[in-house]
């Protein structure tokens, strides 16, 4: 997976965190957990606040 498979990543979490409330999440969480999925093979430097915020809602949007 790579930053850009947002939905892939939101439901990889959602999977992952189930207890976690997606709309209370804090940036430095989310980067960390995007980083230690298994699937995970990209530029841990390449996860901005943009592709954070997309990744996020895309969470919100899996657990709606």
């Amino acid at each position: 997976m790579k930053w850009t498979d947002i939905h892939d990543i939101a439901i990889e979490l959602a999977d992952a965190h189930p207890e976690v409330d997606p709309t209370a999440i804090r940036f430095t969480d989310l980067h960390n957990w995007v980083v230690e999925l298994p699937e995970f093979d990209d530029d841990h430097q390449r996860g901005g606040e943009k592709v954070l915020e997309a990744i996020q809602q895309a969470w919100i949007d899996e657990v709606a």
